[in-house]
Order: C-alpha cells, then sequence, then structure tokens
C-alpha cells in the first residue's frame, strides 16, 4: 500500500546549500519582476504569461525536489481521486526544503500580493496561500474544469526540462466541446488567471515519458477545509 511522501524520510537536496546563499527577499524580487513583465493574452479567455519567475537555483531545486511520484490512478480525470498521495508545500515541507520555504514565502509576501491584485484587479484579502507540487506521470490527465468556487487565484508554473516536456503543456478551452489551446510548457514560465465560469482548463491524454512536475498554487477563500493543505494556515492574506 503506498503512502503519501513524508519531508523527514528524504535528506535535504544539494541544492538547499546554494540556495541558503541567495537572501530570501531575492525570490521575492524575482516574482514581482515575473509579473511586471506579464504578457496578457485573451483567447480562449484572459490570462497572463509569465517569465523568469524564480532564480535559476531555485528552480534547480525545485524540479530536483527528491519527492517521487507515487502510483497514482488516473481513472476520472480529477486531482481529487489521488488525494492522500499529494504533496503541498505546508509547514513540514517547508522546514525540510529551503526552496519549499523561500516560494511560500515569496508568493504570501505583501508585495507579490498586490503585484497580483493590480495585475489581474482581484481582491485577494482574507485568502490563504496553497501550492501544489505535482508530479504527473503517464497516463495522467485532467477532464475540463473551471476552478471556480473557493480559489481565488490560480498559477500553473512548469518546472520539468527537456526536449520531452514540450507537448505537457496545459489545454484551455473556450468550451469544452471545442478544440483546446496548448500552453507551452517551459521551466520558469507561468500562466495565472483569475477561475469564472469561462476559465475552462484541462489536460488531454497524451505520452508523458518521465515525471511531469509543476507547482499549481491557488489562493483560496476561508472556507477551504483541507487546512493542511495551506502554507500558512494561520495567517490570511490581510
Amino acid at each position: 500500500m503506498h503512502t503519501s511522501h513524508r519531508p523527514e524520510d528524504t535528506p535535504r537536496v544539494p541544492q538547499d546549500v546554494m540556495i541558503d546563499d541567495v537572501p530570501a527577499d531575492d525570490v521575492t524580487t524575482s516574482v514581482l519582476a515575473s509579473l511586471a513583465g506579464a504578457a496578457r493574452h485573451h483567447h480562449p479567455f484572459p490570462h497572463w504569461r509569465l517569465r523568469n519567475v524564480w532564480p535559476s537555483v531555485v528552480l534547480d531545486a525545485l524540479e530536483s525536489l527528491p519527492i517521487d511520484p507515487m502510483a497514482m490512478t488516473y481513472a476520472v480525470g480529477r486531482r481529487e481521486e489521488n488525494n492522500a498521495l499529494r504533496v503541498y508545500f505546508d509547514r513540514a515541507h517547508q522546514e525540510a526544503f529551503t526552496a519549499c520555504g523561500r516560494v511560500a514565502t515569496a508568493l504570501q509576501d505583501p508585495r507579490t500580493v498586490a503585484a497580483i491584485q493590480t495585475l489581474c484587479a482581484v481582491d485577494l484579502s482574507g485568502t490563504f496561500l496553497r501550492i501544489e507540487y505535482a508530479r504527473d506521470t503517464d497516463g495522467f490527465w485532467l477532464e475540463p474544469h473551471t476552478d471556480i468556487g473557493v480559489k481565488q487565484f490560480t498559477l500553473l508554473a512548469p518546472l520539468s526540462r527537456g526536449p520531452e516536456a514540450c507537448d505537457w503543456g496545459t489545454d484551455l478551452y473556450a468550451d469544452p466541446q471545442q478544440a483546446p489551446t496548448r500552453l507551452p510548457f517551459v521551466a520558469n514560465h507561468a500562466t495565472v488567471f483569475v477561475p469564472s465560469d469561462r476559465t475552462w482548463h484541462g489536460f488531454a491524454r497524451r505520452p508523458i515519458h518521465g515525471v511531469r512536475r509543476s507547482l499549481i498554487v491557488n489562493y483560496v477563500g476561508p472556507d477551504w477545509r483541507a487546512r493542511h493543505e495551506l502554507s500558512f494556515p494561520d495567517r490570511p492574506i490581510a
């Protein structure tokens, strides 16, 4: 029987030594610069694409986190079917891996939140930060869905590199019945949007040779029940 990864089971990655030499504020500065240079796209729904989100040493550490994929089932096209195996940048992972802590701190920073609110015209006050470390393997797929409800902001950030990853981008839909627009899957880039009844996205089944690693970042409302998934469950966004 498979169990979810516990950070205490795994030694710190070598990149942590390098990250310790990077001032924590440098990560926030990098995220702010990527938001400032975001390019808006209108099709098939409003979204923004970011470049150079993380300092290179942080990207290296995120891609190589020693958190292996588990034997997941992909029967219904929803991440919820593998809830017990999903990994988040919770307090334990932030303490175990410097990269997790630096990323969570940068995305919780009031300057980052203010930049997101200005860019996307969204009010995130009272929300909570949730960061998932996704490790998708062959057979993975997601049905088109919108993220509406308690999720008030979504950021999708690819981490995996290599020629095999070029076709691993998220599919965006104007309508679930229409052909999708496939996002580029480029490490250290990201796509952000404000969930609405128009923000249909998913992942059409296709070969995954390797592991499709990415971050899925949400700011969620206070009604979010799975408090253990939150980076700072006692610190709502001011």
